[in-house]
């Protein structure tokens, strides 16, 4: 299984909402949304997973008559069939099984759009029984460690990451439960 990078799967999110999009068109929209705070992309490694994504055939190119200012017509991409899959899998797993405050979890927020909310709900569920395994372990290892008799700078290191699982369990319970009112509410409506 080939594992997508950060950059590459932001790049098929864009691509899949656009339909299709240009470098400059992703470039526009990494500025507009922020992407470069917290997911370390620039120019050039929009262009380089553009070329890795194409090369594993899940984008395609195509030529663009739209042309704007001087210069070539610019290259426009869409996701190929094996493209959107790929897309697909890797929002579940993000969404399922990535780290507590981890960037690719939030990347799989971002492209939320492109999975059915049941889905979604199953993925982040799955997320709440992972966080919640490795609170346990964390609490076990700290209690073997020696808990509270610990000194002040030791004791932190295993309650940071338990404070930020439990905002974490929290946020996700509350993402499940408002999935779930808007597919009551589309269930209502039919």
């Amino acid at each position: 299984m080939q594992i997508l990078s950060n950059v590459e799967f932001m790049l098929l999110q864009i691509i899949a909402e656009y339909r299709q999009a240009s470098g400059y068109d992703i470039k526009k929209l990494v500025d507009q949304r922020g992407y470069r705070e917290w997911t370390n992309i620039g120019t050039t490694s929009i262009y380089a997973g553009l070329k890795k994504l194409s090369d594993k055939g899940w984008i395609a190119s195509l030529e663009s008559d739209e042309k704007s200012g001087k210069g070539p017509l610019p290259t426009r991409f869409s996701l190929t069939e094996a493209g959107m899959l790929k897309l697909r899998n890797e929002i579940l797993d993000s969404l399922s099984s990535a780290r507590e405050r981890d960037n690719r979890f939030d990347l799989g927020l971002a492209a939320l759009p492109f999975i059915r909310k049941e889905e979604a709900i199953i993925a982040l569920q799955k997320r709440l029984d992972f966080l919640g395994q490795a609170s346990i372990q964390i609490r076990q290892k700290y209690e073997s460690q020696g808990g509270v008799s610990l000194p002040l700078n030791v004791r932190a290191l295993f309650l940071h990451p338990i404070s930020l699982i439990e905002s974490e369990q929290g946020f996700v319970a509350s993402l499940i439960n408002e999935l779930l009112e808007e597919t009551r509410e589309y269930d209502h409506s039919n």
